[in-house]
């Protein structure tokens, strides 16, 4: 082979390998969610779509791929002072969207850095007019005031910020171990608090049971004693109708009213009785239903009278003085 045919063939082997450069250079298929700026010798020309897209080659210059996917970006936890000069570290979480891939590609260097740091400044002046219980218990108020302003200042980047999130909010060690004896004494606070509550409600209920027993009790003896006098003055009456209608003889009567008279010695505490001045009528009437005299009823009461003391009644106590008028009535 002589030295034309090697020249030749070295030749057509570089145009092969030219054209297919070419060719590839200018076709392009996109992804679907991705965007690619053209530059059209250096200048921004256009911005290739998700398919197929031909440029020129050697003249234009297709840039690095764009996500227009929406992206999650987690930031490290960053220092912040709150109003009442407490450090805190806040871990942040922002979702993002690429809207204008000329703006994003053009308007800004690094997008997610610039986010990162907007989201700390924005953050610090958020977190500075919040104390730190307010900064624990306000996490939307945040959240709602960083997506405002990083929503602002980045839709000029072609950046949308869809949400943010605040992941974690730090406080100091000496911090938590207060906010743990607070919460452990706020605890406490609330079970003897509900301790209480459920004595009180358990005293109540139990004087409202005794209330209501006694009550009972006392409407039950009521009601007892309401029964057993109408029981008496049933009996009383029916003994009285029943004498009546017997319509016993005088004698009868009086015999047993006689035979009453030695109950009045059975009391402990007494040391004489006196005999009433019916026993004369009564023992008359005796007397002459037994044809006896009064003098003989008289001496067989007395007989009967000391035998029931001697018996029954316990001795009288010799220290004690009869007055006058009392050894008056013990003669008679």
């Amino acid at each position: 082979m002589t030295d034309i045919a090697i020249t030749v063939l070295i030749a057509l082997a570089a145009g092969m390998a030219l054209l297919v450069t070419a060719v590839m250079r200018a076709v392009w298929i996109i992804p679907q969610a991705r965007a690619r700026n053209v530059e059209r010798l250096g200048r921004y020309h256009r911005t290739l779509e998700p398919g197929i897209s031909f440029v020129i080659p050697f003249v234009d210059r297709v840039k690095a791929g764009l996500d227009l996917r929406e992206q999650v970006v987690s930031f490290k936890a960053q220092p912040v002072i709150t109003e009442d000069n407490v450090v805190v570290h806040i871990d942040t979480v922002l979702f993002f969207q690429v809207t204008d891939p000329r703006a994003a590609d053009y308007e800004i260097v690094n997008y997610i850095k610039a986010i990162e740091q907007l989201t700390a400044t924005t953050l610090r002046n958020v977190i500075g007019t919040l104390d730190l219980e307010a900064t624990l218990t306000s996490r939307d108020r945040i959240n709602t005031a960083l997506r405002g302003v990083l929503d602002d200042a980045s839709g000029k980047w072609g950046i949308r910020v869809t949400r943010v999130e605040i992941k974690a909010i730090e406080p100091p060690p000496s911090i938590k171990d207060a906010m743990e004896k607070q919460m452990r004494a706020e605890r406490e606070k609330r079970a003897a608090i509900l301790t209480a509550e459920g004595a009180r409600a358990s005293k109540i209920l139990t004087a409202e049971g005794e209330k209501q027993s006694t009550i009972l009790r006392a409407e039950g003896a009521r009601q007892a004693a309401i029964l057993e006098a109408e029981g008496e003055s049933a009996a009383i009456e029916r003994v009285f109708n029943t004498i009546h209608e017997a319509d016993p003889d005088p004698k009868l009567l009086a015999y047993q009213y006689l035979q009453t008279l030695p109950k009045l010695a059975e009391g402990q505490g007494s040391t004489f009785w006196v005999i009433p001045s019916e026993v004369t009528t009564a023992l008359q009437a005796v007397s002459q239903a037994f044809n006896g005299s009064l003098d003989e009823a008289k001496s067989a009461l007395e007989k009967a009278t000391r035998r029931e003391e001697s018996q029954e009644l316990p001795e009288p106590d010799t220290s004690y003085e009869l007055t006058p008028g009392n050894r008056q009535k013990a003669e008679h």
